[in-house]
Formats: structure tokens, sequence, C-alpha cells
């Protein structure tokens, strides 16, 4: 009955406009609630889907430790690419592995160089095919994912191929690539594979050589050589300048792989794939074969060197390299706003920025007094970082990067701003000294004749985040910004001697408490945030005690404030005649409301609040 007479309702209610603009409105919803949920579905049911089956089981056991190292800071996942995955490996993307002279775009399989004696980053692209591809012969399907591994500055891939009909891991063969740009030998890199396969079949692959594929068309020319009984392909092109009449020459000498790889059941195999690559000075055509000719002679001595190495030895020198950069760095532990970079930002900038930054302290050749001058500048940096941090400069730290071009202009942006703050020094000594400048300037720490200064904003402590390996002469400075139970910023500072131990000594803000001598044990030592008036650094530190006892007084301060008290001052709040408005429109708004109900019910002509259910008749029979 009650729905009944809803029903009988429903034409009354749908004659207001109000009922009928309310009802398209609804509809309009339910169609875009529709529209958006299969598109949605679309997407997960297509190529961005997580693979599943025998493939994906694989991937999950061959990538178990990668999420371990995500989480300390060591490894950052690469995103696959969105272009459909072809069967001689993943479409374009960006994952990169180089060393300031050879950028490898590895997903794309590019080679990006620098002209000889420029100085610059590897900035001209080139038509090498840089990586053997592996194309599977009879695979059912495939899981794949990829990671750049900072501390070891290389990039690896995995790969999982279903070869038979089970749902099982043991139906897939496992293919692992380690792709490096060797840190200490700018001229080499190295492409590692290994395929486990645990099947009861033989796995096939058809390797397409750098070197023997196909797309080199007429750009390079490629002849093999035999030397000491080694023999291996020697590539030769050249590459044109836009608007100049000059041209670069690159001659590569490259590893010969076999053209078919087959895998027995229950076996492994391995193979390194070393590739030297030189090029020239921008050159006129005249100079063509006397440079070629030296090119050549160049890359193959270095080739035979290095052939005759280890390639554990290779890949190790490379890895304690790269790890001695990260020595400093970058760590957020918790972040409170939209506007600071997260870990994965910071990791994935300073990973791809020193990736295309040379070391020429690492050069055998640079002379002992340039190489004096440059350990002093990273040793003790004077005048760097001036200005305010760079934490919060969203084109410092990208959150996407989608091309090497985006890189290379971002790392060029990274040089121009220190060399315009005071850390010319820093971007002269290369890839250790751009490291030291970047965090430098991510917290704001700056150093002067006599002291290292930290003078971050006060304002936008309430992050959490710490800055490792900072060089103060010889030793490590190690200087977090973290929050206490209540969410008050205090600071940790600890110490890492690298030598004969220094006394070093710190005080805060307005260094108005005795200086504290900074020593080596693991629990460091913490100071308040004091906030001075007007702003001074909040934290000092110096090996020259004098100095920074006699700081307090040529600072001339007015007042000297916890972190709290000064930003209550900052921000008191809303005005009291704010409140007093907000106060006495509800008030009022209740008021009126009850004026209403009063009058519907129990004013002059109200009606019954309860209708009487009994009917009396007209009359009485």
């Amino acid at each position: 009955m009650w729905l009944q007479q809803r029903l009988k309702g429903l034409p009354g209610l749908l004659s207001s406009s109000w009922a009928r603009r309310l009802l398209l409105l609804l509809a309009l919803l339910l169609v875009a609630y529709w529209y958006l949920g299969a598109a949605r579905a679309r997407r997960g049911a297509g190529r961005g889907a997580e693979p599943r089956g025998a493939a994906a089981l694989c991937l999950q056991a061959a990538t178990g430790s990668w999420r371990a190292q995500a989480e300390r800071g060591d490894a950052l996942p690469l995103p696959l690419p969105e272009e459909a995955v072809g069967d001689d490996g993943p479409g374009p993307g960006l994952a990169l592995a180089g060393n300031g002279f050879l950028l490898l775009d590895v997903a794309a399989g590019r080679l990006w160089v620098s002209a000889a004696g420029s100085g610059g980053g590897p900035a001209l692209a080139t038509e090498y095919p840089a990586l053997v591809r592996l194309k599977a012969l009879g695979g059912r399907g495939e899981a794949r994912a990829a990671l750049a591994a900072l501390r070891d500055g290389a990039v690896r891939r995995v790969r999982c191929v279903q070869t038979g009909p089970g749902a099982g891991a043991g139906d897939c063969v496992t293919v692992r690539e380690e792709v490096v740009a060797h840190r200490s030998r700018p001229h080499l890199y190295l492409q590692r594979i290994r395929i486990a396969n645990p099947t009861e079949r033989v796995a096939a692959f058809e390797a397409s050589a750098p070197a023997s594929a196909p797309s080199l068309g007429s750009r390079f020319a490629t002849s093999l050589e035999k030397a000491e009984e080694r023999q291996f392909l020697l590539s030769s092109g050249r590459l044109l300048l836009p608007g100049s009449p000059k041209v670069v020459l690159m001659v590569v000498a490259a590893k010969k792989l076999v053209s078919r790889v087959q895998v027995a059941p229950k076996s492994h195999f391995d193979e390194t794939v070393l590739s030297v690559v030189y090029t020239s000075e921008p050159i006129e055509v005249s100079r063509l074969e006397e440079t070629f000719s030296k090119l050549r002679e160049s890359a193959k001595k270095e080739m035979l060197e290095v052939m005759q190495m280890g390639v554990e030895d290779l890949f190790q020198e490379h890895q304690q390299t790269w790890s001695d950069l990260f020595i400093s760095g970058v760590e957020m532990r918790k972040i409170t706003d939209a506007h600071t970079p997260s870990s994965e930002t910071v990791n994935m900038t300073l990973y791809y920025v020193l990736s295309s930054m040379p070391a020429p302290l690492l050069d055998p050749l640079i002379s002992g007094e340039d190489r004096e001058k440059m350990e002093a500048s990273l040793n003790y940096a004077d005048h760097c970082f001036s200005g305010h941090a760079t934490m919060h400069a969203e084109n410092l730290w990208p959150a996407k990067l989608t091309s090497v071009t985006q890189i290379l202009q971002l790392s060029d942006l990274w040089k121009l701003t220190l060399q315009k703050r005071g850390c010319k020094g820093l971007v002269a000594a290369g890839v250790h000294g751009l490291m030291q400048g970047m965090v430098l300037s991510f917290g704001g720490l700056q150093f002067t004749e006599n002291h290292l200064q930290f003078q971050a904003d006060p304002d936008v402590l309430h992050n959490s985040y710490s800055l490792r390996g900072i060089h103060y002469n010889k030793d490590l400075i190690n200087l977090a910004v973290l929050l206490d139970a209540e969410g008050k910023p205090f600071l940790h500072v600890s110490v890492k001697f690298q030598d004969k131990p220094v006394k070093l000594y710190a005080c805060e803000a307005g260094c108005m408490n005795e200086p504290v001598e900074l020593t080596s044990e693991a629990r460091g030592h913490t100071f308040p945030v004091m906030v001075t008036q007007p702003i001074t650094p909040l934290l000092y530190i110096s090996t020259d005690l004098i100095h920074l006892q006699d700081l307090r007084h040529t600072l001339h301060l007015k007042a000297i404030l916890a972190h709290e008290e000064h930003m209550a001052k900052q921000y008191p709040g809303l005005p009291f005649l704010f409140w007093f408005s907000v106060a006495s429109l509800i008030t009022l708004f209740h008021l009126f409301l009850f004026k209403l109900i009063y009058n519907e019910y129990c004013g002059p002509g109200a009606k019954p609040l309860f209708r009487s259910k009994v009917t009396v008749p007209d009359t009485i029979l």
C-alpha cells in the first residue's frame, strides 16, 4: 500500500522543475560513473595489467629481493614502457646507464656520446644499436621488470619466458641482463646476460649483436678484427653536427656474439659483451682518414686490455666507484606536504644527473696540480651553497623524466645553478663535486671562511629528512632534521672521521650555549631548533672553537625563540572578529529556524501535529 501510494504521487513530483533537474543530474552522474569504470576495466585488462600465469610467478620469484633494496633507497624500480612490448625487447622507455662520456638508453637500445675534448655531457645521439637483443623462439608468454641499482650504477632487467604448457614457475626460462657504463673507464660499457633454463626442454634465442644489426645500414662500416688470438667487431661511423659543416667520428669495438643461443635443459648460459667507444673532436671532412685511423688504434688497444681482464674485476671496479659516490646523498623520512620531493624523486634525480657527468678525478692523465685543486674544493667548498635551499625547487627535482633530452637539460640546469651559487669549484670537480653541491643545496648548507652553516627556512621544517656524507675537510658529516613525538623539529648531527680525528664543534642558532664537541659516537648529537630575530642559520659547525664562541657577540640579535614560538607568531590564526562573526551567523540561523518551527506548529492557525484516523458520522441513527 505504501509503495502504491508513492507511485501514485510520482507524476506530481515530476511536474516540479527542480525534481526534473535533479533526476537529470543523477542520470548524468550514473553515465559518467559507468564510462569511467569501463575505461578503468579496459586499462586493467590491457597492456598495463599485471601479468598472470607461470611467467608472472617466475618474475615474482626472480625479483623478490628488489623490494627490500628499494625500501633501503639502494635501488629504484623502473616503470615498464606503455607501448606494446615486442619479442625482441621492450619498447621505448627510460632506463639509463651512463658515466659522463657514454649514456645508454637501455630500453630503446640507443647510445649517446660526447665529442672528445668537449668537457660536456653525452649530448650527441647516435644510431648505433648499442645492446644485444634476445628474441625467444617458441615462447608462450613473457613477463618482465627493470631496476636501476643506484649504488652499483647499473640497470638490471629480468625476463621470464614461459616455454611449456604448465602453470608453474618451473616451466619458465629466466633471462637476466645487467648494463653498466664503466665509471672509471669512460670509454667502456658492458652488458652481462645470464639465462637460466630449469625446464626439460632446450631454450633457443635469436641474438642480434650491435655491430651486425641490419639497422646499421650504410651509417657504419663494420669489420672483424683479430689480434692476439682474440676476435672482436670494429664499427666506424660519423655523427653530423646541426648547423655545422664539421663532423664527429665514432669508432666502436665490440665483442662478437653468436647469432643463435641455445640453452640445454637444466643448465645456464653466461655471456658478457664488452664494448669500447671512442669519438673525435669536431673535425673538417678533409681529416676523416687520419682521424679514423687514430680512433681505431685507440679502440683496439683498450679492447685488448679489457678482454684480458676478468669480467668480475671490471664490474667490481665500477661498483666500488659508484658506491663511493653514494656515500653522500639525501634521504627523505617523513613528508607532510605536496611540494616536497619524495625519496624516489630525489634518488632518481641524483642517479640520472650523476650518470651524465664526467669524473675528472678518476682520469689517470690529470695533472697533480689540478687534482689537488679539485680535492681541496671538494673537501671545503668555500661559499657554496649560497641562497635559499633547493628542496622545493620542482624544476630541479622533477617528479617525472621521460627522455634523455630532459635529463641532459636537467644536468645543465643543475650545473648552472651551482655555478651561480658559489659552487664553481665543485662543478669543475665533475661528478664528485656535483653530488656534494646537490646535497648542500637541498638543505641550504653553506660553507663560509670559518664554518659550515645550516640556513634552512624554519617555516618548512615540518618535513623529516637527512643529508649524509657532507665533506668537511677529510671527514664526513651527517645532518638530519627529525621530528619528536609532538611533531617538533630538532637537529641530529653525527661525524664519520676518515683520517686522524680532528676536533669539530657545533652550536645552534645564536650560539648562546657553549659549543658542543662532535664525536663519532653512533648516537650522535642533538640540537634544538631555535629561531632568531632577525633570521640567522639554525646550526654552525667549525673546527675553531674560539670562532664559535666569538660568533655570539657578532650576530646582534633581538630575540631567540623556540621553533614553536616562532611558528605561533608567524601563523597566529584568524582574528577574533572573524570567529565572532561566524558564531553570530550560526546563532541567528538557529533562532530563525526555531521561529519557523514554532509558527508552523504552535502559532495562530497552526496545523495539528497528529491527524486522527477515527471518522465521526454526520448523523447518529
